[in-house]
């Protein structure tokens, strides 16, 4: 299990801006943006980690996972 595997991350298809975006909105992180929906969220993913990452190395907390149902 990935540390950001509890924040929920989000690919869609932006009209604006005619890409795929990926944001994780419990992070308020966004901003990756591409032409493959796959490789944005392999992104979102990446960035997550390394956001926590730095959290971790700040003492810094965390916001809490925004939740979801199953």
């Amino acid at each position: 299990m990935r540390n950001s595997d509890p924040y929920l991350k989000i690919v869609e298809w932006s009209k604006r801006d005619g890409c795929f975006v990926g944001t994780c909105p419990g992070l308020a992180l966004g901003g990756v943006h591409g032409s493959d929906e796959r490789a944005v969220y392999a992104e979102i993913c990446d960035v997550v980690d390394e956001w926590i990452l730095i959290h971790a190395e700040d003492r810094a907390p965390l916001p809490k996972p925004t939740p979801h149902e199953r």
